[in-house]
């Protein structure tokens, strides 16, 4: 072939690459807003079983007799009596067991646990149970069962527990299962004639998270630590309000002894009656000291979230009757106050005792307090403002999150008024604002400049509950989780404004929920994690300490303009932001590919040099519509990689290939 025409030929081919090519420019030379520790975290709600039948690891439902119906959950045989005189006063109700008055008969309980109890081979399970003997001396007979088994014996584990006292007295007992098993059953059998009393009849599994007695299923609490999450809100959303004020979750009533804490209604048990679960309360065994023990074990800032004196707006519209007057709401604000003083306060005082009493001496160091979930309007902001003033008198460098309403925008004819709560947090001087949005596929994709143009001077950002919510496809399928990882290049981005983010829900049982996307699922023996949670495990582990500025290179008018990469017009529906790691030296690149085509990329990091490849991490996969299960709990999870690069006059390009709807992040170390 003649020179010149190769020549031709190959320099019009490469400049074919060039146009093709996706170019993205981190600058290095200066860092930018640092990236705050609490970033990306996890939002605790008990909705789904997300606590009983959940992540707290009682596998006993209605263990204290204080169900409305007070044998929920049980199978009675024999002569069993329910009494309410019982040893704690908050859960009064107990069972009495006596002789059916034959050899041959029997009288017993057997409880079915949340959708069955999940038991598995060689593992053990600690029995416990207040008891008292009408004659100080007695037994039962304590067995794991099942009760659908073709074997000759429906019990798989047994243990017999003497009751030798007239006075009420905590019994244990360790059963070892020989079977796997997700729909056993617990059962017991009175032991003689003598009758006996049972109250709070518990079982846990001893292999629990940290390996405490009232503690964690442990896969799931694991899930939550391997998510690093920065900050931890709990113990919910709307169950801080409950439907009415009666059925509001109360701190105080999670604290103290676990057999004296009172049951309470959870809202989620009937707010949806094509998902409508009667059996679900609240036991108050996973609460408040529960909670921020747990956010110490994972190493999250605790972030409880606290009753305005408002009950559920959603429910209650426009119902000044339904809420408590703005001139009497000293005890919801005391709740604020005693709530700080039991994190924080030293053990000799009053709530700082409680704390104390059960075993943690040292304060919890809690740094912020939410007051009221996704309330909106006058009725919220009239509220608010004494807690604000209270909270700054007595705890000055405790920050406030307040929130801007349900929706993460106004619209006409709009009753939530976001513009308005925003203002109105910035008049109360509210440190953060809590923002919801749960969208479709196409907000999510044309969102990306979102917090751009906020307001640098008020209060920062907390975008307290976001998901993706497909339209017609309202599951953990892959393309919402893709999307919402493109949404939070805008985070990143923006992080001098952005301090917070936790998506939501969090848990969901696979037989009891009723809500979704959720980030974590599970039975009762087994979980699964969506892609929706790699995520965030992706966001969460390669944070950096610091943005980079990242553009991209487009004409317009005949000039080079430098623009974000968040799905503008000419960035072929690519999202990307950077960091830097202060403690590594590296800095990593986050970038989504939400077109449907392959998309070729060029990075290039500016004012640096010597690295010769970039290791990746990327979730790519073709069935937009699939998701992780409880049969393929890995099905969809993040690749590991590298890729070359090259170094020259101070800086270090990455020519890659970012498949189609794929989210990948590159370190690049010096």
């Amino acid at each position: 072939m003649n020179k010149k025409l190769f020549a031709s030929l190959l320099a019009g081919a490469l400049a074919v690459t060039a146009v093709g090519q996706n170019v993205l420019n981190v600058n290095t030379r200066k860092l930018g807003a640092p990236i705050q520790p609490t970033m990306y975290g996890i939002f605790f709600e008990d909705i789904n079983y997300a606590a009983d039948g959940g992540l707290y690891g009682e596998l006993v439902k209605n263990r204290s007799f204080e169900f409305p119906q007070h044998l929920m959950g049980w199978q009675a045989f024999g002569c069993i009596d329910v009494k309410d005189d019982g040893p704690f006063s908050r859960c009064p109700h107990y069972v009495e067991l006596s002789s059916p008055g034959h050899k041959d008969r029997r009288t017993g309980l057997t409880n079915e646990g949340f959708f069955g109890i999940g038991v598995k081979k060689d593992a053990t399970y600690r029995f416990s149970v207040w008891a008292k003997a009408s004659k100080g001396k007695g037994a039962i007979r304590v067995q794991l069962i099942d009760e659908n088994t073709m074997r000759e014996r429906q019990a798989f584990a047994e243990e017999t527990v003497e009751i030798t006292s007239t006075e009420w007295k905590k019994y244990t007992a360790v059963l070892k299962s020989t079977q796997t098993m997700k729909h056993a059953k617990l059962r017991i059998f009175l032991k003689g004639e003598n009758s006996v009393d049972l109250e709070h009849i518990s079982l846990f599994p001893t292999d629990t998270y940290k390996n405490r007695e009232n503690g964690m299923r442990r896969d799931l609490a694991q899930a939550l630590e391997d998510l690093h999450p920065g900050i931890f809100r709990f113990p919910g959303g709307c169950i801080v309000e409950g439907t009415d004020l009666d059925t509001r979750y109360q701190w105080k009533n999670s604290v103290g002894p676990v057999e004296n804490r009172p049951l309470n209604q959870n809202r989620w048990e009937h707010t949806f009656d094509y998902r409508y679960f009667p059996d679900y309360y609240q036991s108050y065994g996973l609460g408040f000291f529960e909670f921020f023990q747990l956010s110490e074990d994972i190493g999250a800032e605790p972030l409880p979230i606290m009753n305005v004196g408002m009950a559920c707006q959603y429910q209650n519209w426009e119902k000044e009757s339904a809420h408590v007057a703005v001139g009497d709401l000293q005890q919801y604000i005391d709740d604020c106050l005693d709530l700080i003083e039991f994190a924080n306060g030293p053990a000799d005082s009053k709530w700082g005792k409680v704390r104390a009493d059960m075993g943690h001496t040292e304060p919890f160091r809690l740094k912020y307090i939410g007051v009221g979930n996704e309330q909106w309007g006058p009725f919220y902001y009239e509220r608010l403002e004494p807690f604000v003033k209270a909270i700054r008198a007595k705890y000055p460098n405790i920050k406030i999150v307040g929130s801007s309403g349900p929706v993460p925008e106004d619209v006409p004819n709009d009753t939530y008024k976001f513009a308005e709560g925003w203002k109105a947090m910035t008049r109360l001087k509210a440190d953060l604002v809590d923002e919801h949005y749960y969208r479709d596929e196409q907000w999510f994709l044309s969102h990306g400049l979102r917090y751009d143009s906020y307001d640098r001077k008020g209060p920062k950002v907390f975008a307290g509950e976001y998901a993706c919510h497909g339209k017609g496809k309202k599951w953990n399928h892959y393309e919402a989780a893709i999307l919402e990882a493109a949404f939070m290049t805008g985070f990143e981005r923006n992080a001098d404004i952005v301090h917070m983010t936790t998506p939501a829900p969090l848990f969901a049982h696979v037989d009891g929920w009723q809500w979704r996307p959720d980030q974590i699922w599970y039975d009762q023996t087994q979980m699964f994690k969506t892609v929706s949670y790699y995520v965030q495990q992706m966001y969460a582990t390669n944070a950096g300490t610091n943005v980079l500025p990242l553009t991209m290179p487009t004409t317009e008018g005949g000039k080079t303009v430098n623009k974000p990469v968040a799905n503008q017009e000419g960035q072929n529906g690519l999202f990307a932001s950077a960091a830097f790691d202060q403690a590594s030296g590296e800095v990593i690149v986050k970038v989504a590919n939400t077109s449907q085509t392959e998309q070729p990329l060029q990075l290039n990091i500016q004012n640096m040099t010597g690295a010769t490849e970039a290791t990746t991490l990327t979730l790519s996969h073709r069935g937009m519509n699939d998701e992780n299960s409880i049969a393929r709990p890995e099905l969809i999870t993040p690749k590991a990689g590298t890729v070359a690069a090259t170094s020259e006059k101070k800086q270090v390009t990455i020519s890659d290939q970012l498949p189609p709807m794929s989210f990948r992040i590159y370190r690049v170390k010096k």
